[in-house]
């Protein structure tokens, strides 16, 4: 028997995978979770038709399904269990129609950010989504879990960039909402139902993408302050003056030094400093835009809210500084076993936040290393802890979460819950809340069949 092999579904031939060493990759994700089991199959469908046969079919037999697209998830959904068959998408990962005038592009979720990113700014366009699994991270798992990434601040999260979908139900239906334009009052935007939900309401085939025109060049920047009131401060300012401002993110020098020592460079600055920013624009490459970025940060150090600016002098150099910001996933095996928090923060409380999880985490579990860094435009934190015993990881995460909800937070501000966040939700969403998206599972997925015991259960 071959060991890839396409089965007849319906009217479709869908490829397959059976054979127990190709199926390996299939059962882990960058959660570090893997399933227990090998599971008997892998559908890898290219079409929506395809996967809409395989979904009827399933449905027919009540085999529940994972969903999967580029396995760059750190929350565990797209792990397997024994039950379950899986569906990966990355076979559908077509450009289906590009709009050069109106700047949208159709395409099927198993493309890939990066690829998606080169391919139309070929054309002059541009999508703004970036993060630092950019190179395997697919736009269907993006839209399934509303990714938010570097340039929030200006472009907004997924949700802003989606313009329609083709979604393929619990039973087989395709549900078509494919639209293109940015006004359409004409009832409930169901589309917005999917985006975020994690494959527990349907599966996304088709993605309807806004884009933008491709500035001329980026303008990067690292500012090192003293202290969070004038990070505060500094973001004010670079709001009201920078128009063309696309990312403010900010590193506690702890990360700092631990992602130059994992790249094996120096640290940028001679002297240590609390925090940095690293801020970037976007806009026209001229001498008047370089000098907007200059004068700001050159006010910025007069009036003391900076101590020390470095502007790079090349696109190598810029890439640099971001390698640095991007370098968590170097650092974080160093660290095992360790547990990377993706939390919301109102942005007044993020200091707050930080201070307490310093202190209550060094002194509950010595020897464990804090490491803190985020999108600060929108209040996003992510907190990497470790090492820690095996024994201790729940109780971690009970005080870290306990924290986020008092001070009104998110558990999860871009990692969506899949099966590692779930038993935590309660920390964000009350029993109302809960109710409402247990009711929405119910009605979508009767039989519990797309991705079940993700997010939240259905009965």
């Amino acid at each position: 028997m071959s060991l890839v092999t396409d089965v007849t579904v319906g009217l479709e031939q869908v490829e397959v995978l059976v054979d127990a060493d190709l199926i390996q990759p299939y059962l882990q994700d960058a959660s570090g979770q893997s399933a227990q089991t090998v599971v008997s199959q892998v559908f890898r469908p290219k079409n929506t038709q395809e996967l809409a046969a395989v979904v009827k079919s399933c449905h027919a037999q009540g085999k529940k399904i994972c969903v999967q697209g580029g396995l760059t998830g750190l929350a565990g959904g797209a792990v397997p269990s024994a039950d379950e068959v899986v569906i990966n998408l990355s076979r559908m990962n077509q450009v289906i129609d590009f709009d050069t005038v109106g700047g949208t592009i159709r395409v099927q979720p198993g493309m890939v950010l990066q690829q998606l990113s080169e391919y139309v700014e070929q054309q002059g366009w541009y999508f703004p989504m970036d993060m630092g699994s950019r190179g395997s991270c697919h736009i269907g798992g993006n839209v399934a879990t509303n990714a938010g990434g570097n340039r929030v601040l200006r472009y907004g999260t997924m949700r802003e960039l989606v313009l329609g979908l083709e979604v393929v139900l619990a039973d087989g239906t395709i549900m078509p909402m494919l639209n293109y334009g940015l006004k359409n009052n004409t009832g409930v935007d169901l589309k917005h139902l999917f985006i975020g939900s994690e494959g527990t309401l349907g599966i996304i085939s088709q993605v309807v993408l806004r884009l933008f025109p491709l500035p001329e060049r980026r303008y990067s920047a690292l500012v090192a302050l003293t202290g969070f009131e004038q990070v505060v401060e500094l973001l004010r300012r670079a709001r009201g003056q920078l128009a063309e401002l696309s990312s403010f993110e900010l590193m506690w020098k702890s990360y700092l030094q631990a992602a130059a020592d994992q790249l094996k460079t120096q640290a940028p600055f001679d002297a240590e400093y609390p925090v940095y920013v690293l801020l970037e624009m976007e806009g026209k490459d001229d001498p008047e835009t370089e000098a907007l970025l200059t004068q700001f940060l050159e006010q910025s150090l007069e009036d003391e809210l900076a101590v020390d600016v470095i502007l790079p002098h090349s696109q190598d150099q810029a890439k640099q500084l971001w390698d640095l910001r991007d370098a968590i996933g170097e650092i974080l095996p160093t660290m095992k076993p360790y547990l990377a928090f993706d939390v919301g923060i109102p942005i007044a409380q993020a200091n707050a936040f930080v201070q307490k999880m310093e202190q209550s985490l060094s002194q509950r579990y010595p020897g464990s290393k804090q490491l803190f860094f985020g999108h600060l435009g929108d209040g996003n934190l992510h907190l990497s802890t470790g090492p820690h015993e095996a024994s201790t990881l729940e109780e971690v995460e009970h005080v870290v979460y306990q924290a986020v909800a008092e001070l009104g937070g998110s558990i999860s501000a871009e990692h969506g819950i899949g099966r590692i966040k779930k038993p935590f939700l309660h920390y964000s969403r009350n029993e109302i809340e809960r109710k409402q998206m247990q009711a929405l599972r119910q009605l979508f997925d009767p039989n519990d069949l797309l991705n079940s015991g993700r997010v939240i259960d259905n009965n």
